[in-house]
C-alpha cells in the first residue's frame, strides 16, 4: 500500500504533459491487452493443425464466409456452416452451403448444397451432392455438381440436372450450361423437356 501510495504521489507531481502521455500509454497497454484477449475468444472455434511442411497451415472453422469482390463489384459470396482452409493448396471445402453469384449488382443466381470447395488459385467454385439453384427469372435447378470458373465464363451444372421455370417448363438433362449472364441456359446429353401451356 505504501508503493501506491508513493506512486500517486510522484504522479501527483508530473507536469501535465508527462500525465497526458502516461495516461495515453496506459490506455494503449489496456486496449492491446483487450484486443488480444477478445481475439482469444474469437478464435476459440478455429483448430489449427499443422500440415507436413512447416510453411503450410490448414484451418478449420465454424461458419465461413468467402466473398469476391473487384473494383467495387461483388461477384460471389459463399457461407459454409463449417469447413477447412489450407494455406498449402489454397483449397477451401465448405459443408452445408448457401450463397449467391452477382451480376451489375443484383443477385443473379443463388444456392445452397451439402458440399462446396473453392480453389483460390484458379478461382473456381465447385458446389456438389445436394445443390440446388435459382436463376434470378426464378428458373430452379437441381443438379449432382456445379461449376463456376468465373464471372465472365458459363457456369456448368452436370449430374441428374432437373429444371423447372415457372409452370410452364420441366426439363431433365445430363448437363446444363448456364451463360455468364445468368439469363440463358442450354441443356446437353440425353435430355427431356415438358412444356406447358398456362392459358
Amino acid at each position: 500500500m505504501e508503493k501506491i501510495n508513493k506512486l500517486l504521489k510522484q504522479f501527483g507531481e508530473l507536469d501535465k504533459k508527462k500525465k497526458t502521455y502516461l495516461i495515453s500509454a496506459f490506455v494503449i497497454v489496456f486496449i492491446l491487452v483487450w484486443a488480444f484477449m477478445s481475439a482469444a475468444i474469437i478464435t476459440g472455434n478455429f483448430n489449427r493443425s499443422q500440415v507436413r511442411d512447416g510453411n503450410k497451415q490448414k484451418v478449420d472453422a465454424i461458419g465461413i464466409i468467402i466473398t469476391e469482390t473487384k473494383n467495387g463489384n461483388k461477384y460471389f459470396e459463399i457461407y459454409g456452416e463449417n469447413g477447412s482452409y489450407s494455406n498449402g493448396t489454397s483449397m477451401a471445402t465448405l459443408n452445408n452451403v448457401v450463397g449467391n453469384f452477382y451480376k451489375n449488382g443484383e443477385v443473379a443466381m443463388s444456392f445452397q448444397s451439402s458440399k462446396g470447395s473453392y480453389d483460390e488459385t484458379a478461382g473456381v467454385i465447385t458446389l456438389y451432392d445436394n445443390t440446388y439453384i435459382v436463376l434470378k427469372d426464378d428458373t430452379s435447378l437441381e443438379a449432382d455438381k456445379l461449376v463456376w470458373t468465373g464471372s465472365d465464363k458459363d457456369t456448368v451444372a452436370e449430374g441428374n440436372v432437373r429444371i423447372r421455370r415457372g409452370g410452364d417448363l420441366v426439363a431433365t438433362a445430363e448437363k446444363c450450361i448456364i451463360n455468364a449472364g445468368y439469363d440463358k441456359f442450354k441443356i446437353a446429353g440425353k435430355t427431356e423437356t415438358k412444356l406447358f401451356s398456362n392459358k
